[in-house]
């Protein structure tokens, strides 16, 4: 086995001559003398040397950041702040979506008869129903929430005397056309379906607020106003809306189109509610269709 070692390591030791020629006139331009040990221990050497070269570029340079799989430290901190962000913002939206079923809630009819509301407290996101007939001191929750503008934005402008009924308005009609559906809230109609040519506007019965303005399945496209003093009109079964949550609109300006969207619709019509302090009433007394 000694023998068989010293073999090798003789191996190794032996010296060779590594010669450079021309390859046309075979003039000897460089030689050198290795030996196998040599070029062992050089390879190893240039092999660690490139080792360090490259682990040194990817712990010093931003060229880590192109390894697969790997994440800067950076990039978490960002991520996890995002994901922060995206927590808040899930939470406002529904927190809106809620306040938009409240506000549905209202415009289909929803009705809880076994709900109260404390007119002493703000109402909560928790709270969804819209109580008709209620009592003057137990306002709906969308009067209560309309109500506090500061909270949702909704500018009324209203004159300096402030009517002190609803009969203290001077209604503009919505929309001419013939009464095909009387208010009847005890069949759950609380309003008026005007039958109209489809392509008319239809106009604010007064100035105010828009509050709502969407799709929904019974009504088509629907908008509402709130106005001053706790009167809400609205609006369904329309073809086009003009306006947006938010908008500002007069007395007589176009808001919509009629038209005969939704699932309730029986032709082109617009179906008409006023509320009144929290309870629909009929608009056919007030207003001359």
């Amino acid at each position: 086995m000694t023998k068989k070692k010293q073999k090798i390591l003789d191996r190794l030791k032996n010296k060779y001559k590594l010669v450079i020629l021309n390859d046309e006139t075979f003039e000897e331009k460089a030689s050198f003398t290795l030996n196998r040990l040599n070029v062992f221990i050089l390879g190893s050497m240039l092999l660690v040397l490139l080792i360090s070269i490259v682990t040194s570029l990817l712990i010093f340079t931003p060229l880590k950041e192109y390894i697969p799989g790997y994440a800067d430290v950076s990039l978490r901190r960002d991520i996890s702040e995002m994901a922060l962000r995206v927590d808040s913002m899930q939470m406002i939206i529904d927190a809106n979506d809620q306040y938009i079923e409240n506000v549905k809630g209202v415009i289909n009819g929803t009705v809880g008869l076994n709900d109260t509301i404390n007119k002493n407290s703000k109402p909560t996101l928790k709270d969804t129903t819209f109580r008709i007939g209620a009592k003057p001191e137990e306002d709906s929750l969308l009067r209560l929430m309309i109500e506090d503008q500061n909270q949702y934005g909704f500018a009324i402008k209203e004159s300096n005397v402030k009517p002190t009924g609803i009969a203290g308005y001077t209604f503009f009609t919505p929309v001419k056309g013939i009464i095909s559906e009387k208010y009847n809230p005890r069949k759950g109609h609380y309003g008026i379906d005007v039958a109209a040519t489809k392509g008319m506007p239809v106009k604010a019965t007064l100035e105010g607020s828009v509050i709502f303005a969407s799709w929904t399945s019974d009504g088509g496209y629907v908008i509402a106003i709130q106005h001053g003093n706790d009167l809400i009109s609205i609006y369904k079964h329309c073809s086009v809306l003009f306006k947006k949550v938010g908008n500002f609109v007069r007395s007589g300006e176009p808001i919509a189109i009629v038209g005969d969207s939704g699932e309730m619709q029986t032709g082109p019509h617009v179906h008409f509610e006023l509320w009144f302090k929290g309870n629909a009433v009929n608009p056919k007394e007030y207003i001359n269709f």
